[in-house]
């Protein structure tokens, strides 16, 4: 069987199979409680080193941007790098492990439709993305002032890239046949996408060829739709990092489809 089926589907159309979503979802959930350590401390540590640097120690002898001190000019993209790492990492992971153990099987010839599948392993990596989001906007308000003109719209950015990148990272769970494969595209296209996105400068210090190369990083969109929603600074439309950031979710459902589809790397 290289796809997943489910009599509910067949009997009652595409309603939604709750409890195999619920019992995906708490499995994924509890596993981040069992290693706060790993899970939370670490990555907002980690991030927090960086209000401390920059926002403290370098931001308080930069010029502000716009107005808005370096130091909280920085936030959105920090937040926004951590949360697309995380999202990455937490999805790939987890549906790279049954993979990895074989229980993938399990799942396979379950009562469960992929789509089923898919919102339980990526709504847990979403949550687990967007609380750290959270946490770690909350740990910058102690080193750096802060102020959030649209809260809605940060939210509305702060749960559609968490899901788009959950999304993006169980595609390279399924992808990857080894555990440093895992870690190719977050730490040599994603980290270094996130860095060249605009997460510690506005594109429009750049000379105008490079703000055009810019344009070409998809990282740019996201950034700048959430930078605006703190300050109404952005280097694109919000209405271009908002069609973008559907884009690239639509795309990645349209490729999670075509794997369980064909099977691709389910068994192997």
């Amino acid at each position: 069987m290289t796809t997943l089926t489910t009599s509910r589907e067949t009997e009652a159309g595409m309603r939604l199979n709750l409890r195999a979503v619920a019992a995906i979802y708490r499995f994924e959930m509890a596993r981040t409680w069992r290693t706060p350590l790993q899970s939370i401390v670490s990555p907002v540590l980690s991030t927090a080193l960086y209000f401390i640097v920059f926002g403290g120690a370098i931001g308080s002898r930069m010029q502000s941007i716009e107005g808005v001190p370096y130091g909280a000019f920085i936030v959105p993209g920090l937040i926004m790098m951590s949360l697309l790492t995380q999202s990455i990492a937490n999805a790939s992971f987890a549906i790279y492990f049954p993979k990895f153990t074989g229980t993938i099987y399990e799942l396979l010839s379950a009562p469960v439709a992929w789509w089923e599948a898919v919102i339980g392993y990526v709504g847990a990596a979403a949550s687990k993305s967007m609380l750290l989001g959270l946490i770690i906007l909350l740990t910058a308000t102690f080193f750096v002032p802060l102020r959030i003109e649209h809260p809605a719209m940060m939210l509305l950015f702060l749960v559609l890239t968490a899901t788009t990148f959950s999304l993006f990272g169980f595609i390279i769970g399924i992808w990857a046949d080894g555990f440093e494969k895992l870690q190719v595209i977050p730490l040599l296209i994603v980290t270094p996408l996130a860095f060249l996105g605009g997460s510690f400068y506005s594109i429009s210090m750049l000379p105008p060829f490079w703000q055009k190369v810019t344009l070409f990083n998809p990282v740019v969109y996201l950034i700048s739709g959430f930078r605006w929603s703190f300050y109404g600074l952005a280097d694109v439309s919000l209405g271009v990092s908002l069609g973008m950031t559907l884009f690239f979710l639509a795309l990645c459902i349209a490729v999670i489809g075509w794997i369980f589809r064909t099977g691709y790397r389910l068994k192997n």
